[in-house]
């Protein structure tokens, strides 16, 4: 049979898929598209031209692929036997017409079956020589077993065409290999562009033998149980190499594997199933979106099995063959499928499996919307609409929806992978929409409980590698020299640098670590350190060598050195012997010099009692001098403030007194304003250092009363309510633990009042300030917490934060006195103050006040 390109159909056919053009040209039917010939004066239809034959109507009617003969002119007799008028009325109607005709003129002899149907301005018949003309007699009890043939026909091609674009339109890749050799006999268009191949390089060959990158992968030893056990087996995220897009790919596959059976029951190959997971795999946290146009084909198999194919029963049974294969691969995807029909979406197609996901309640002809109502609340119904008017395919991953449980009045909450791909009609026309539904909520569980422990094994393991690393810098820092020896040969797993400087190699020129203790300092077993060693490895017992001379190991060596020898443990394991070192030099030099050391001490006992009395006399010094620095701060504070005051009054006499002239100068406002904020600052400092000197000489627990704290929070409230607004700051307060405090009321609102002005004025720039005052009660103290989200503070600036005349935010106003204030009158009441704070997110300041009875 010649191959004819698609080029050299009409027209009129523009655009059909590949897959339709090869069913014509393989197909043992007969195909012919016909274009009407109509009557100049009246537009009647008067013949008909051959636009196309495909290879088996050339055959059976011994013609070219478009003969130039008319269909009257070359069978003239078609007329008088009524095939003419089928014909014309078939096209006319726009129907599906069939009818059987026994023609024995114009050079042919056969009987005929004949389908005939209008597409566009074409008529497009369907007919089979089965060259079996019956008697006249038996022709009557013939047309009625052909009524009823045509009807089984008819619903059978109804339900295999519904089967097929279901099958075509799936969103997965499909594949269906046969024998040991797994030869390749079906592979859709998504499995051959994910395997970066053409059909024409796969099927009909071995799987290994047509993707030989990915053979000793495991695929092999998986096909062999399916096809051994006749289980299916279903697989996530196994890596495989594919050559594709110019380079070989690690690619990652969700499948699973089903034996396909035979009409007698016996396993003849395998059907897979997949979606590609390279994404999920490599991101962790998501499933690449199954595919963004899903275009498959069923591969014609028809060809196997229409070679025998001699009457109509047999026709039947090839598409009941056919249907029964579908079905099998439909019912065998290990997902939800259905269709549905017009803009109501009503259900024309489903399988078991969405049967099953909808708990049972999907009715052929209903609507979705009708049938699964919560779907509107979740927007389903609202993007099937979107894909029925624009004919754009939707997909979802790992999308959470919400069904139903089994339980009357709960919800079970699902997570699915799902795709709603539009279905055209022969316009173009979108008429409906295939659903293609992945249930993947154990598999979205699973993951969640798999990332869970495996970020808790991952902190385990940081945080033992922490320690470890720790250990190791606390070893290199300390001045014991620290060796630790692995295996019951001692080999040298870890040492400090004080342990190379107290034990300098004599001989020995290579690296320390893994080589034996005894490799390297030979006179260690002939002074009996090693015996101690294998103790203590057997055993675990620790053991100790007191005040052994190092000359024992370095000849000359005036040293003295403490052995101690401890297990060596990993996950409670011995793995080696940890040694420490000391240096008991001067230990024992001081020992053996203790009688003139008795001496010399009591002498300096005798000098320490002198000092002691000059310490006692010094610190009462001292005390006075405080007292005194006290007095004298308070008292330049107030004796300041009359001098200050008359600098504001000449200022402001200078500004009354200087000529208008004067004031127009641009340098004159500038200073006057500078001098102004000068004044206003050291009055500011004058009061703030009256305050510390008055905090300094009155310790406040002495004043303390029982405090209405929401009443004191509500005053400082409308007090800051100005900052408050101007911030565009929010407020919460939890009181409700501590409704009242014992202590002074004017330092507690001073403390409050700071606490929380200071969280307004430093907030970050970029976001509202968002404030929070609680407060619980802890043994006996009242715990006050004032967090924010404002600028932060590193660790450097908090070390900093309570100084008197500290300031660490220059663009904020302030004398830096504001929290010094805070933590003196706490700590003078007996309290503590102290701040937790990161950079970026914000602080928290904890105030802990004894609640005194």
């Amino acid at each position: 049979m010649p191959d004819t390109p698609a080029s050299t159909l009409p027209a009129d056919l523009a655009g059909p898929e590949d897959f339709s053009l090869t069913l014509l040209e393989v197909a043992l039917t007969g195909f012919a598209l016909f274009r009407p010939v109509y009557d100049a004066a009246d537009e009647t239809i008067t013949d008909l031209a051959y636009e196309y034959l495909n290879p088996a109507a050339q055959q059976m009617l011994r013609l070219p692929q478009r003969p130039t003969e008319s269909f009257l002119t070359r069978f003239p007799s078609a007329g008088p036997a009524g095939i003419f008028a089928f014909y014309r009325d078939a096209f006319l109607s726009g129907q599906t017409q069939r009818e059987a005709f026994n023609f024995q003129h114009d050079g042919l002899d056969g009987y005929f079956h004949l389908v005939a149907r209008r597409q566009g301005a074409l008529l497009v018949v369907s007919f089979l020589d089965t060259r079996d003309p019956l008697p006249a007699a038996q022709a009557g009890a013939l047309h009625q077993a052909q009524a009823r043939e045509r009807a089984a026909q008819a619903e059978a091609e109804r339900q295999r065409g519904e089967l097929e674009r279901v099958f075509e339109q799936a969103p997965v890749a499909i594949a269906v290999y046969r024998g040991p050799r797994y030869v390749i006999e079906l592979a859709n268009p998504t499995a051959c562009r994910l395997w970066g191949r053409t059909p024409e390089q796969i099927l009909g060959k071995g799987l290994f033998e047509a993707l030989p990158e990915v053979a000793g992968m495991g695929y092999e030893e998986l096909l062999d149980g399916v096809m051994a056990t006749g289980m299916p087996h279903v697989a996530y995220a196994m890596e495989a190499q594919h050559d594709r897009n110019g380079r070989r790919e690690t690619v990652y596959w969700d499948f699973v594997y089903v034996p396909m059976h035979e009409a007698d029951g016996s396993i003849y190959g395998a059907m897979v199933v997949a979606t590609e997971a390279t994404e999920q795999v490599r991101a962790r946290q998501q499933l690449q979106q199954l595919n963004d146009e899903l275009e498959q084909r069923v591969a014609a198999r028809t060809a196997e099995t229409r070679a025998a194919l001699v009457g109509a029963e047999q026709q039947r049974e090839q598409l009941r063959v056919q249907q029964g294969l579908l079905s099998q691969i439909i019912g065998q995807v290990p997902a939800a499928i259905a269709t549905l029909s017009g803009p109501e979406h009503r259900y024309s197609f489903f399988n078991d499996q969405y049967q099953q996901l909808v708990a049972g309640r999907a009715v052929p002809g209903r609507p979705v919307a009708e049938v699964l109502p919560e779907i509107k609340e979740q927007g389903f119904l609202a993007l099937l609409d979107r894909v029925y008017a624009t004919g754009q395919p939707f997909s979802g991953t790992e999308t959470v929806l919400l069904l139903p449980g089994s339980a009357a009045g709960l919800t079970e909450t699902r997570y699915i992978d799902f795709i709603y791909q539009p279905l055209f009609d022969g316009q173009e026309r979108p008429q409906g929409i295939l659903a293609f539904v992945a249930d993947v909520t154990d598999r979205v569980r699973a993951r969640k409980q798999a990332e869970t422990v495996q970020a808790a094994m991952l902190a385990v393991v940081q945080r033992q590698a922490q320690q470890r690393q720790d250990l190791f810098q606390v070893f290199e820092q300390t001045p014991v020299s620290i060796v630790l020896l692995r295996e019951p040969d001692h080999r040298i797993d870890h040492f400090n640098p004080a342990f190379v400087e107290l034990f300098p190699p004599e001989v020995w020129t290579g690296p320390l670590r893994g080589h034996t203790l005894t490799e390297v300092y030979p006179r260690i077993r002939l002074a009996g350190l090693v015996e101690l060693m294998d103790i203590v490895y057997a055993t675990g017992e620790s053991q100790a060598v007191i005040d052994m001379p190092l000359a024992k190991l370095h000849p000359g060596s005036p040293r003295y050195v403490t052995f101690a020898y401890q297990a060596y443990r990993e996950e409670g394991r011995i793995v080696g012997v940890a040694a420490f070192v000391y240096d008991v030099t001067d230990q024992v030099l001081a020992r053996q010099q203790v009688h003139a050391l008795n001496a010399e001490l009591a002498a300096i006992n005798q000098e320490m009692l002198a000092t002691n009395e000059e310490l006692k006399i010094t610190n009462s010094r001292l005390t006075r001098t405080n007292a005194d620095l006290d007095t004298f701060v308070y008292s330049a504070s107030h004796d300041l403030k009359s001098p200050i005051t008359n600098v504001e009054g000449l200022l402001l006499a200078l500004r009354e007194h200087l000529p208008a002239p004067a004031l127009e100068v641009p340098l004159v406002p500038r200073l006057l304003g500078m001098m102004d904020d000068a004044v206003a600052r050291f009055q500011q400092t004058l009061g703030h250092l009256t305050d510390v000197s008055l905090l300094q000489a009155l310790p406040d627990h002495s004043a303390a009363e029982t405090v209405d704290l929401p009443a004191l929070v509500d005053a400082v409230r409308l007090d800051m309510l100005p900052e408050l607004t101007a911030a565009g700051a929010t407020l919460t307060v939890d009181l409700a633990a501590c409704l009242t405090v014992r202590f002074s009321a004017k330092n507690l609102r001073s403390i409050v009042y700071n606490l929380l002005s200071n969280a307004v004025k430093y907030r970050a720039p970029d976001r509202a300030p968002a404030v929070v005052l609680r407060c619980h009660a802890a043994a006996g103290q009242v715990v006050l917490e004032v967090q924010d989200n404002g600028l932060g503070l590193s660790a450097a600036q908090q070390s900093e934060l309570f100084r008197m005349f500290r300031r660490l935010h220059g663009h904020v106003p302030g004398s830096g006195v504001g929290l010094y204030m805070v933590k003196k009158m706490v700590e003078n009441a007996g309290g503590t103050v102290a701040v937790h704070s990161q950079p970026g997110v914000g602080s928290t300041f904890t105030v802990t006040l004894p609640n005194a009875g």
